[in-house]
Protein backbone atom coordinates (compact mmCIF):
# COMPACT_ATOMS: atom_id res chain seq x y z
CA UNK A 1 0.00 0.00 0.00
CA UNK A 2 1.41 3.14 -1.06
CA UNK A 3 2.32 5.57 1.79
CA UNK A 4 -0.03 9.01 2.03
CA UNK A 5 2.89 11.56 2.23
CA UNK A 6 6.09 9.70 1.48
CA UNK A 7 3.79 8.56 -1.80
CA UNK A 8 6.43 4.83 -1.61
CA UNK A 9 5.44 1.76 -1.14
CA UNK A 10 7.56 -1.36 0.68
CA UNK A 11 8.71 -2.35 -2.53
CA UNK A 12 10.44 1.28 -3.37
CA UNK A 13 12.43 1.27 0.32
CA UNK A 14 15.24 -0.36 1.34
CA UNK A 15 16.07 -1.46 4.80
CA UNK A 16 19.15 1.40 5.60
CA UNK A 17 17.45 4.70 5.07
CA UNK A 18 19.65 8.41 5.43
CA UNK A 19 17.21 11.30 6.61
CA UNK A 20 18.64 14.46 5.37
CA UNK A 21 16.20 17.26 6.71
CA UNK A 22 16.92 19.02 3.09
CA UNK A 23 15.24 18.00 -0.13
CA UNK A 24 18.16 19.51 -2.28
CA UNK A 25 20.46 17.42 0.10
CA UNK A 26 19.18 14.20 -1.52
CA UNK A 27 20.17 15.27 -4.81
CA UNK A 28 23.20 15.74 -3.53
CA UNK A 29 23.53 12.65 -1.76
CA UNK A 30 22.22 11.03 -5.22
CA UNK A 31 25.12 11.79 -6.57
CA UNK A 32 27.60 9.28 -4.86
CA UNK A 33 25.04 6.40 -5.61
CA UNK A 34 24.34 4.05 -8.93
CA UNK A 35 21.52 3.71 -10.59
CA UNK A 36 19.65 6.11 -8.79
CA UNK A 37 16.71 7.23 -9.05
CA UNK A 38 13.53 9.33 -7.58
CA UNK A 39 11.05 7.14 -6.33
CA UNK A 40 8.73 10.41 -5.87
CA UNK A 41 8.64 14.26 -4.27
CA UNK A 42 5.32 15.29 -2.07
CA UNK A 43 5.52 18.56 -0.13
CA UNK A 44 8.64 18.33 1.83
CA UNK A 45 9.31 14.63 1.90
CA UNK A 46 11.41 13.23 -2.04
CA UNK A 47 12.90 10.12 -1.66
CA UNK A 48 15.39 8.44 -3.72
CA UNK A 49 16.59 4.92 -4.10
CA UNK A 50 20.42 3.84 -5.26
CA UNK A 51 23.49 1.53 -4.62
CA UNK A 52 26.25 2.87 -2.43
CA UNK A 53 29.22 0.37 -3.35
CA UNK A 54 26.64 -3.42 -3.12
CA UNK A 55 24.31 -1.42 -0.78
CA UNK A 56 20.84 -0.71 -1.43
CA UNK A 57 20.25 3.04 0.07
CA UNK A 58 16.94 4.78 0.50
CA UNK A 59 17.38 8.81 0.92
CA UNK A 60 14.19 10.36 2.06
CA UNK A 61 14.16 14.41 3.23
CA UNK A 62 11.93 15.09 6.58
CA UNK A 63 11.65 18.84 6.14
CA UNK A 64 11.86 21.17 8.97
CA UNK A 65 10.67 19.84 13.09
CA UNK A 66 9.51 16.93 14.39
CA UNK A 67 6.09 16.45 13.16
CA UNK A 68 7.19 15.91 9.39
CA UNK A 69 10.02 14.00 10.71
CA UNK A 70 7.00 11.49 12.58
CA UNK A 71 5.44 11.09 9.37
CA UNK A 72 8.04 10.23 7.57
CA UNK A 73 9.55 7.81 10.35
CA UNK A 74 6.28 6.21 10.48
CA UNK A 75 5.53 5.70 6.51
CA UNK A 76 9.54 4.48 5.60
CA UNK A 77 9.41 1.95 9.34
CA UNK A 78 5.89 0.80 7.46
CA UNK A 79 7.54 -0.05 3.95
CA UNK A 80 10.19 -1.63 5.80
CA UNK A 81 13.25 1.08 6.75
CA UNK A 82 14.97 -0.94 9.69
CA UNK A 83 18.63 1.63 10.14
CA UNK A 84 18.15 5.56 9.80
CA UNK A 85 20.83 8.23 9.83
CA UNK A 86 19.84 11.61 9.98
CA UNK A 87 22.12 13.97 8.62
CA UNK A 88 21.28 17.33 9.19
CA UNK A 89 22.35 20.79 10.16
CA UNK A 90 23.04 21.98 13.78
CA UNK A 91 23.68 25.13 15.83
CA UNK A 92 26.93 24.42 18.32
CA UNK A 93 26.09 25.14 21.92
CA UNK A 94 29.67 25.07 22.72
CA UNK A 95 32.15 27.51 21.88
CA UNK A 96 35.14 24.75 20.79
CA UNK A 97 32.51 23.29 18.26
CA UNK A 98 33.82 24.87 14.70
CA UNK A 99 31.98 25.28 11.64
CA UNK A 100 32.13 21.81 9.79
CA UNK A 101 32.73 20.14 12.42
CA UNK A 102 30.21 16.96 12.97
CA UNK A 103 28.71 16.24 15.64
CA UNK A 104 27.43 12.67 16.56
CA UNK A 105 24.47 12.23 19.45
CA UNK A 106 24.59 10.31 21.74
CA UNK A 107 20.96 10.83 22.93
CA UNK A 108 18.82 14.22 22.40
CA UNK A 109 16.79 16.28 25.12
CA UNK A 110 13.59 16.59 23.90
CA UNK A 111 12.81 20.28 24.00
CA UNK A 112 10.46 19.38 21.11
CA UNK A 113 6.47 18.82 21.02
CA UNK A 114 6.21 15.73 18.79
CA UNK A 115 7.08 13.21 21.02
CA UNK A 116 5.45 14.25 23.60
CA UNK A 117 2.16 13.32 21.81
CA UNK A 118 4.12 9.93 21.90
CA UNK A 119 5.59 9.29 25.22
CA UNK A 120 5.95 11.09 28.90
CA UNK A 121 8.36 13.16 29.10
CA UNK A 122 10.66 11.02 31.10
CA UNK A 123 11.30 8.66 28.26
CA UNK A 124 14.91 9.07 26.86
CA UNK A 125 15.53 9.72 23.16
CA UNK A 126 18.97 7.61 22.91
CA UNK A 127 20.29 7.02 19.52
CA UNK A 128 21.15 3.33 18.56
CA UNK A 129 24.60 2.09 20.48
CA UNK A 130 25.81 0.00 17.45
CA UNK A 131 25.09 2.33 14.60
CA UNK A 132 26.53 5.22 16.74
CA UNK A 133 29.57 3.45 17.55
CA UNK A 134 29.67 2.41 13.79
CA UNK A 135 29.71 5.91 12.92
CA UNK A 136 32.08 6.85 15.28
CA UNK A 137 34.51 3.74 13.94
CA UNK A 138 33.89 5.20 10.51
CA UNK A 139 34.59 8.95 11.41
CA UNK A 140 37.84 8.01 13.06
CA UNK A 141 39.12 6.25 9.62
CA UNK A 142 38.04 8.98 7.82
CA UNK A 143 39.90 11.51 9.57
CA UNK A 144 37.18 13.95 10.08
CA UNK A 145 36.66 16.22 12.97
CA UNK A 146 34.08 15.34 15.29
CA UNK A 147 32.35 15.70 19.06
CA UNK A 148 30.16 12.93 20.74
CA UNK A 149 27.73 13.62 23.17
CA UNK A 150 24.54 15.06 23.89
CA UNK A 151 22.56 17.21 21.43
CA UNK A 152 19.09 19.13 22.27
CA UNK A 153 16.25 19.23 19.52
CA UNK A 154 13.90 21.77 19.95
CA UNK A 155 10.75 23.61 17.51
CA UNK A 156 11.45 27.29 17.17
CA UNK A 157 14.89 29.55 15.51
CA UNK A 158 13.17 32.44 17.09
CA UNK A 159 12.31 32.73 20.80
CA UNK A 160 12.63 35.57 22.65
CA UNK A 161 14.66 33.95 25.29
CA UNK A 162 17.31 32.44 22.58
CA UNK A 163 20.41 33.49 24.56
CA UNK A 164 18.83 32.32 28.10
CA UNK A 165 18.30 29.44 26.39
CA UNK A 166 21.81 28.15 24.87
CA UNK A 167 23.34 29.87 27.99
CA UNK A 168 21.66 27.17 30.42
CA UNK A 169 22.36 24.46 27.99
CA UNK A 170 25.98 25.39 27.15
CA UNK A 171 26.25 24.87 30.70
CA UNK A 172 24.63 21.33 31.40
CA UNK A 173 27.48 20.01 28.37
CA UNK A 174 24.64 19.68 25.27
CA UNK A 175 26.85 20.02 22.15
CA UNK A 176 24.30 21.12 19.57
CA UNK A 177 20.89 22.09 18.38
CA UNK A 178 18.66 20.86 15.52
CA UNK A 179 14.95 20.08 15.55
CA UNK A 180 14.35 16.12 14.60
CA UNK A 181 16.89 14.53 16.30
CA UNK A 182 14.76 13.72 19.39
CA UNK A 183 11.84 12.38 17.37
CA UNK A 184 13.67 9.93 15.45
CA UNK A 185 15.51 8.53 18.07
CA UNK A 186 12.24 8.26 20.26
CA UNK A 187 10.18 6.65 17.55
CA UNK A 188 13.22 4.36 16.53
CA UNK A 189 12.92 3.05 19.87
CA UNK A 190 9.03 2.82 19.97
CA UNK A 191 8.74 1.34 16.81
CA UNK A 192 12.31 -1.51 17.09
CA UNK A 193 14.39 0.16 14.72
CA UNK A 194 17.94 1.47 14.91
CA UNK A 195 18.70 5.68 14.59
CA UNK A 196 21.56 7.22 14.93
CA UNK A 197 21.75 11.24 14.00
CA UNK A 198 25.23 13.50 12.64
CA UNK A 199 24.65 17.05 12.48
CA UNK A 200 27.00 19.54 10.49
CA UNK A 201 27.81 22.63 12.47
CA UNK A 202 26.50 25.68 10.26
CA UNK A 203 26.35 28.01 13.26
CA UNK A 204 29.02 28.47 15.95
CA UNK A 205 27.85 29.49 19.13
CA UNK A 206 26.48 32.29 20.43
CA UNK A 207 26.76 33.35 16.92
CA UNK A 208 23.49 34.87 14.60
CA UNK A 209 21.59 32.22 13.23
CA UNK A 210 20.03 33.95 10.83
CA UNK A 211 23.50 35.28 9.47
CA UNK A 212 25.08 32.06 10.13
CA UNK A 213 22.37 29.93 8.15
CA UNK A 214 22.41 32.56 5.19
CA UNK A 215 25.72 31.69 5.16
CA UNK A 216 25.26 27.95 4.80
CA UNK A 217 23.12 28.77 2.37
CA UNK A 218 25.41 31.02 -0.16
CA UNK A 219 27.77 28.21 0.39
CA UNK A 220 30.59 29.47 3.06
CA UNK A 221 33.07 26.09 2.82
CA UNK A 222 33.57 25.23 6.39
CA UNK A 223 29.58 24.14 6.50
CA UNK A 224 29.24 22.97 2.81
CA UNK A 225 32.68 20.48 3.44
CA UNK A 226 30.67 19.14 6.55
CA UNK A 227 27.83 18.38 4.57
CA UNK A 228 29.91 16.16 2.42
CA UNK A 229 31.63 14.72 5.19
CA UNK A 230 28.37 14.00 6.67
CA UNK A 231 26.82 12.25 3.54
CA UNK A 232 29.98 10.00 2.98
CA UNK A 233 30.12 9.15 6.51
CA UNK A 234 26.96 7.95 6.67
CA UNK A 235 27.21 5.57 3.42
CA UNK A 236 30.29 4.58 4.50
CA UNK A 237 28.67 3.46 8.10
CA UNK A 238 25.88 1.51 6.38
CA UNK A 239 28.19 -0.26 4.07
CA UNK A 240 29.72 -1.73 7.40
CA UNK A 241 26.06 -2.49 9.06
CA UNK A 242 24.94 -4.15 5.93
CA UNK A 243 28.57 -6.42 5.84
CA UNK A 244 28.89 -7.05 9.45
Amino acid sequence: MKQPHILCETKDISKYVILPGDPGRVLRMGELLDDCREIAYNREFRTIRGIYKDVPITVTSTGIGGPSAAIAMEELIACGGKYFIRIGSGGAVQSYVNLGDLIIGSAAVREDGTTKMYIKEGYPAVADVRLTNTIIDTCKELGYPYHYGIIRSHDSFYIDEEDEMMDYWNKKNVLSSDMESSTIFTLAQLRGVKASSILNTVVKYKSNVKDGIRDYAKEELAPIEGEKREILLALETMYKIYHS
